[in-house]
């Protein structure tokens, strides 16, 4: 598996749960705020599934691209604050395409 095999699943990841962790949000402030408990009792195993998907991703993205811990984990703690994972894509992805771009094939 190379860095481009990689990448795809980290992008896909990282989308789904940015987008399950505004859902989330969203469910928690049904919950607090409303008394409405179900679609946080639904959507929070879903994420956190979806998320652990996600630290793997960027482990093996993460591994194969020779980043720093401090970068990995950087990334994966990303997924924890809404609308960080999106910005975090794209960085990512402009930093493997460039270093794949700089690299001799």
């Amino acid at each position: 598996m190379t860095v481009e095999s990689a990448l795809k699943p980290f992008r896909v990841l990282a989308y789904i749960v940015g987008t399950m962790l505004l859902v989330l949000c969203t469910c928690i402030v049904l919950r607090y705020g409303f008394g409405i408990d179900q679609p946080s009792k639904i959507v929070s195993p879903i994420h956190g599934f979806l998320y652990m998907l996600y630290l793997v991703a960027t482990m093996n993205l993460g591994m194969k691209s020779r980043w720093s811990w401090q970068y990995i984990v950087g990334v994966m703690l990303a997924g924890t604050v809404p609308f960080l994972s999106f910005v975090f894509e794209r960085k990512v992805t402009r930093r493997v395409e460039t270093e794949l771009a700089a690299s001799p094939a």
